[in-house]
């Protein structure tokens, strides 16, 4: 009798997928001058292994405030960077906040993961 082992090289970075991000907005209650409310995102990896290069769609996007641009910024036709494309750890978020008289739909549009 033989037996073979398999190492499946990469395996673990096919169950990452941009369905691995996690999205969280948070209205903080705050207002910003007359109309604007403080919305907090959270960008969590609910992936087991690290990723980098988080990109979000966010059609129509734009704050009252500034955003840091490290945390959160338009990168062209992919649509918006996160973290400034560094890695996040598995159960790691990236949080940012921006003001705006309505949220703003946020999605997972891409993701590299480091498996």
């Amino acid at each position: 009798m033989m037996s073979i082992a398999v190492r499946r090289i990469g395996a673990e970075s096919q169950r990452c997928t941009p369905s691995s991000i996690d999205i969280q907005q948070t209205n903080t209650g705050k207002k910003v001058g007359a109309l604007d409310t403080m919305f907090q995102v959270s960008v969590t990896n609910r992936c087991t292994c690290t990723v980098r290069t988080v990109f979000l769609r966010a059609d129509g996007f734009t704050s009252a405030v500034a955003v840091d641009p490290k945390l959160f910024r338009q990168a062209g036709s992919a649509g918006y960077l996160v973290g400034d494309g560094r890695r996040i750890p598995s159960a790691k978020s990236v949080t940012f906040q921006y003001a705006w008289d309505h949220y703003f739909k946020m999605t997972p549009a891409s993701i590299q993961a480091e498996c």
